[in-house]
């Protein structure tokens, strides 16, 4: 028999603590029914806007779904895990804690380590867990077992398309005759983490291997970074016809663009994630006119998926405010978590649990979630999840590729013109 991780021995330990305390008191009401969701999230830190969209979109789901009456007999409680700063003491300190709730039956996030380590606490204590964001990470750990990993499922399919696909689009664009590519020189900066790591190096090796020169390659550390012009002073030694920055963290990236507008240069700029962000645009205002980013995983907004503008309004009905990526994510993770739970008829069989995520073939805001059984990641494609490149202007979100879903055009970025 497989051996049981001391977080699993505790979850049974209080849970039969529990069941005796149940049948000691039998005039107290039943709580049985109550089944609670584990958030892991930054609730806290330089991440605390997408921590708080990871929890604004599962309250939601838990919210329509007990009002009513329940899945299966259960209704639903969330508890958050703080993960901080994503630090590994402090992700382990969230997930032994969550963990070590017996009542917790299923857990999700956004990300929590960005390396996916706690993937292992999950398989370890029979947990079903639901991920997104760093797919790479979250294949290089189940492809080699996957079936040691029934418990992990991804909402984010292969970031293959991420390391390739801003190569292709670029070089589209001058095909058709949108931008010019005079000296097809590219500077690419990144945070050392990792996931903008993976991402920057995939890129540099695909542009390389297109003809391109790299004329800036710089990372810089981890956290809050509010001043680019060293890195931005190189930039513009060497004038390229792309600029890219793959740091995520919205504050960041808003801070490159206000200093690269300073005296920008005629450079198709393109920002990884962080400008999907809502803060990135209240931080940039109309200096965000033009800006470029790319997902994959998230909503595809276009009436060819009506889902993704139906969740989108009620986010933005029930909090006031816009989703970005993770408010409408977490809220679709949390759905298929319910059909799980409906499908198997209640919440306790785990491995049940974890079968009937596998089995998910369902239209999301996302695309088409269906999971590879390889790697547990969302199969990517046009006719999945594809991977969406967005313009923004006046604070709109256009899509603008693949062109199957697209609801507007590339306009040349202003300070292009």
């Amino acid at each position: 028999m497989k051996s049981r991780s001391a977080a699993t021995r505790i979850r049974h330990m209080l849970m039969s603590t529990a069941l005796i305390g149940a049948f000691a008191v039998s005039a107290a009401p039943a709580f049985a029914d109550v089944v609670k969701i584990g958030l892991l999230a930054p609730i806290t830190g330089p991440a605390a806007a997408d921590g708080q969209e990871f929890q604004r979109g599962v309250q939601m789901a838990i919210d329509e779904a007990n009002a009513a009456g329940g899945v299966a007999g259960n209704t639903f409680e969330l508890v958050v895990g703080d993960v901080k700063d994503q630090s590994a003491g402090n992700v382990t300190s969230a997930v032994e804690r969550l963990l070590g709730d017996p009542g917790v039956q299923f857990m999700l996030t956004g990300y929590a380590s960005l390396t996916n380590f706690e993937i292992d606490n999950m398989a370890e204590a029979e947990m079903p867990y639901m991920l997104a964001a760093t797919s790479q990470q979250t294949r290089d750990i189940i492809a080699p077992h996957p079936d040691k990993y029934m418990c992990c499922w991804s909402l984010t399919p292969s970031f293959d398309a991420y390391n390739t696909d801003v190569t292709l689009f670029v070089e589209k664009l001058a095909a058709d005759g949108k931008i010019t590519l005079p000296s097809k020189k590219v500077a690419i900066i990144s945070s050392d983490n990792a996931y903008s790591k993976t991402i920057s190096e995939g890129m540099k090796k695909t542009f390389k291997q297109k003809g391109w020169t790299i004329t800036v390659d710089e990372i810089v550390p981890f956290g809050e970074v509010t001043d680019w012009r060293s890195i931005l002073a190189k930039v513009r030694e060497n004038v390229p016809d792309v600029v890219i920055n793959t740091d995520y963290l919205p504050g960041n990236s808003a801070s490159f663009l206000n200093q690269f507008l300073e005296q920008p240069t005629k450079s198709l700029v393109f920002l990884q994630y962080a400008p999907s962000v809502p803060e990135f645009v209240e931080l940039t205002g109309k200096k965000s006119n033009g800006v470029i980013y790319n997902l994959l995983g998230g909503a595809l907004t276009t009436p060819k998926n009506p889902r993704a503008d139906e969740v989108a309004a009620k986010f933005k009905a029930k909090y006031g405010v816009e989703s970005g990526t993770y408010g409408v994510g977490l809220y679709e993770m949390t759905n298929v978590y319910f059909d799980a739970v409906k499908k198997v008829g209640g919440a306790s069989d785990h491995a049940a649990i974890m079968k009937a995520l596998s089995e998910t073939d369902k239209q999301v805001a996302e695309g088409r979630l269906k999971f590879d059984p390889a790697t547990h990641l969302a199969t990517q494609g046009d006719d999945y999840i594809p991977i969406t490149f967005f313009q923004i202007w006046d604070g709109q979100r256009t899509l603008i590729s693949p062109e199957k879903y697209a609801t507007g055009a590339f306009k040349l970025q202003p300070w292009m013109q």
